[in-house]
């Protein structure tokens, strides 16, 4: 689509800090994070929500929360998904927003 800032990144006409990067997926740091780490994972595929993803994106996306946890060394940390907006959903791409959010928690 071509309003959808996650399709831009994707398609590379907004620079963006790749953590993950398949024919399938895409994770990046968030521009504007609530932690340190915080990442979203998104499916190449545009969707509004995660019943618009094709299910072998979706089969690849935990993983790859997995592996930035890990290498983050987090702890504690949420995966997070949000569908429409009173779920508070910002972004109209299923990433996990559909985005995937691994965050690391930390306590203060």
């Amino acid at each position: 689509m071509a309003s959808c800032i996650f399709c831009k990144i994707v398609k590379g006409d907004i620079p963006s800090f790749k953590l993950y990067d398949s024919p399938k997926v895409l994770a990046f740091l968030d521009i504007n994070p609530l932690a340190k780490g915080h990442a979203l994972i998104v499916p190449k595929t545009h969707g509004e929500k995660l019943t618009d993803i094709p299910d072998d994106e979706l089969a690849e996306s935990l993983p790859v929360a997995k592996k930035i946890a890990a290498a983050l060394g987090a702890e504690n940390y949420n995966v997070l998904q949000n569908n429409g907006r009173l779920a508070h959903q910002e972004v109209d791409h299923a990433p996990l927003n559909w985005a995937f959010q691994a965050v690391d928690r930390v306590e203060r």
